[in-house]
């Protein structure tokens, strides 16, 4: 990795030496005897490495060390100093500095120095290459990451691809976990080989070991041929094990087995048979409290649970809504139909607690791609659970519903109700209501509300 290194030293003869040593080891070297300077030369260009003496006169090597991490906080910072204490040590490095010279000090020390900051530089960028190679490459599968908690996830998930670490998804169901589980695989050097999909609670318990492990012909009444299992057609890949909590104890012992030694054998076998396989699995239940009823093995959640992601729902990561919307509006479009959100659906689609999470907002717009009657999503184009959504708020009605009230009636009727409530307070019946102050006001013109008769 080729770097730019900045010196700032009012020696110039030990700037100038430094410079001569550092260019042949094939640096690009920039140097100043005045600090000032040294801040117009970062705030110009980018820089890697920055050497600065903490003795000068006008601004010491700790005001320099500030200033630079407001203008290059990405470069590294090496102070060098001939006046060193373990109280200027400490001080510079919790400053940011990446380390510390004494003067003077072996050309052979910086060297050194210089090599393992570069190398720490190259996994840092190369990190976030990872972590932004895995966004751009699962966007487009549901993996919208506007929000932090889902760019935290993403980034562990990013960690934990390239190794053979089991890993345990935890989160509710909706939230992307199998999405997550195909991320993971296909990061990692086993994206070549096959990803094969098991849904633990789908899988009658009687066929589940038979499903996963295989079976021998004559082993049990229906088996009239011999069967590979689910993990022998992983070999070399990725195995996902989805709702892991509904396994049986007895699948959770060759579980083990395999976790322990790559090892199982088929259901009336006795022959082991090895495998090469990475697991995945994944629960919406609380295994900890699965183990405290005896249901569930410790020491398999032990070896299933080394690498932990808990998927935050949809309530928690409310950023991710729009994007997700706009996603699912591309995935169902129809030809001749440019579809748009009023701006009451919008404030409904971000006060509803979706307790589907991504699955139930994916359905939530196909539903409305396909029976809005305009161009334009209003809310009775939403699916039922969304109508229904403000009487959620408790909001009591003053006189009874009828078969012949529409649907604009109910929706005065309750926005009446909730200013009753609230004693005329705007900002609180929008919030009773679960929608903006905005969409408040434009509803009370639309229905020509008077304040005054309320």
């Amino acid at each position: 990795m080729s770097a730019t290194i900045l010196i700032i030293d009012d020696e110039p003869k030990m700037a100038g030496i430094l410079k001569r040593v550092l260019t042949k080891q094939g640096y690009e070297v920039v140097t100043t005897s005045k600090p000032e300077q040294g801040l117009t030369i970062l705030q110009s260009q980018p820089v890697q490495i920055i050497l600065c003496d903490l003795k000068m006169p006008g601004m010491d090597g700790i005001e320099v060390l500030e200033r630079a991490k407001q203008i290059q906080p990405q470069a590294e910072f090496i102070m060098m100093t001939a006046y060193a204490t373990a109280q200027t040590a400490v001080e510079s490095m919790k400053k940011g500095a990446y380390d510390y010279l004494i003067k003077p000090f072996p050309l052979d020390e910086l060297k050194i120095l210089l090599a393992r900051v570069l190398k720490t530089k190259t996994l840092q960028e190369e990190n976030v290459r990872l972590r932004e190679a895995l966004v751009d490459k699962f966007h487009f599968d549901n993996i919208i990451a506007e929000s932090k908690l889902m760019q935290a996830v993403l980034a562990r998930v990013a960690k934990v691809a390239p190794s053979d670490a089991s890993v345990l998804l935890r989160g509710e169901s909706g939230t992307g976990k199998e999405i997550l589980a195909k991320a993971i695989h296909q990061a990692s050097p086993r994206k070549d080989k096959p990803l094969v999909t098991v849904n633990c609670s789908a899988i009658p318990t009687t066929l589940l070991e038979s499903e996963m492990f295989g079976h021998v012909k004559g082993a049990f009444t229906g088996a009239v041929e011999t069967r590979k299992g689910l993990f022998q057609s992983a070999d070399g890949g990725t195995i996902f094990l989805d709702e892991i909590g509904e396994v049986s104890p007895a699948v959770q012992v060759k579980l083990l087995r395999v976790l322990q030694d790559g090892k199982f054998q088929r259901v009336g076998d006795t022959v082991p048979i090895t495998v090469d396989v990475r697991l995945i699995t994944a629960t919406n239940k609380n295994l900890e409290e699965a183990i405290q009823q005896g249901a569930f093995r410790q020491d398999l959640y032990y070896r299933l649970n080394v690498v932990p992601i808990y998927i935050p729902p949809l309530r928690e990561r409310k950023e991710d809504i729009l994007p997700l919307i706009e996603h699912f509006a591309k995935k169902f479009h129809r030809p001749g139909k440019t579809v748009t959100y009023a701006p009451e659906t919008i404030d409904l689609f971000l006060a509803y607690d979706w307790p589907g999470n991504i699955r139930e907002l994916e359905n939530a717009v196909e539903h409305a791609v396909v029976m809005g009657e305009s161009q334009q999503i209003l809310p009775c184009d939403l699916p039922l659970a969304l109508h229904t959504f403000y009487s959620k708020q408790e909001l009591a009605l003053s006189t009874p519903i009828h078969e012949q009230m529409t649907l604009a009636d109910i929706e005065k009727r309750w926005i009446i109700n909730a200013l009753r409530k609230t004693n005329k307070n705007h900002t609180r019946a929008a919030k009773l209501l679960g929608i903006t102050r905005r969409t408040l006001g434009y509803r009370l013109q639309k229905y020509v509300i008077d304040l005054d008769k309320i």
